[in-house]
């Protein structure tokens, strides 16, 4: 077990903590407004990753097609999306009340896993990878592997989180403030981009 588990989180790393619009996203929100402002969207985003994956293993979700047109709506309700919540920080301020009201909650994160197409196709790749070890149940590899992999997911947006909140609190006048929310704005709207064309 411990040498599928360590197999696993290897070839989950690069897809993991690469830059995409969940490791975005939460750099961001950590940035603008501190790491406690994005608990309920991480909460929310990793509720919704542990369910779809447990769902797709389990059999009860079809993997969509990345050929299908179901596939091509959510890549491009998810880009939509991800340019709203860019907008939203590029149009933010830095006064104490924007600060407070710029943290997003449980439903965004979940949302931002649900119109996360990278999303499906790393589901899709792992269960189709690891599906030859044996285990005593199809339930055991079922919870194994959703376990590993929303645990992994969620190291990679703690790690991001703190590196934004880190370089946020190098900006805490409100010129480089808005400075950093345009460079991250700019970053999401790249990934939103991203995520249409790839």
């Amino acid at each position: 077990m411990a040498m599928f588990v360590g197999a696993l989180f290897v070839f989950l790393l690069p897809l993991a903590y690469s830059p995409g619009p969940g490791n975005m996203f939460f750099a961001a929100l950590g940035a603008r407004s501190g790491v406690a402002a994005t608990l309920p969207a991480n909460a929310g985003y990793h509720v919704a990753t542990l369910l779809l994956t447990v769902l797709v293993g389990a059999g009860f979700v079809a993997v969509l097609d990345p050929a299908s047109t179901l596939f091509a709506l959510i890549k491009t309700a998810g880009s939509i999306y991800v340019l709203w919540l860019a907008w939203k920080m590029a149009t933010s301020g830095r006064s104490s009340a924007d600060v407070q009201n710029s943290g997003a909650g449980f439903f965004d994160g979940v949302m931002l896993l649900v119109l996360n197409p990278k999303a499906y196709v790393i589901i899709l790749l792992m269960y189709s990878q690891f599906a030859g070890f044996h285990f005593s149940s199809m339930g055991e590899r079922v919870a194994v592997i959703s376990l590993v992999f929303t645990v992994n997911n969620l190291l990679a947006f703690l790690l991001w989180t703190l590196a934004g909140d880190g370089l946020g609190r190098l900006f805490r006048s409100e010129t480089s403030a808005r400075r950093l929310n345009l460079v991250f704005a700019a970053t999401l709207a790249g990934v939103a981009v991203w995520m249409l064309l790839g």
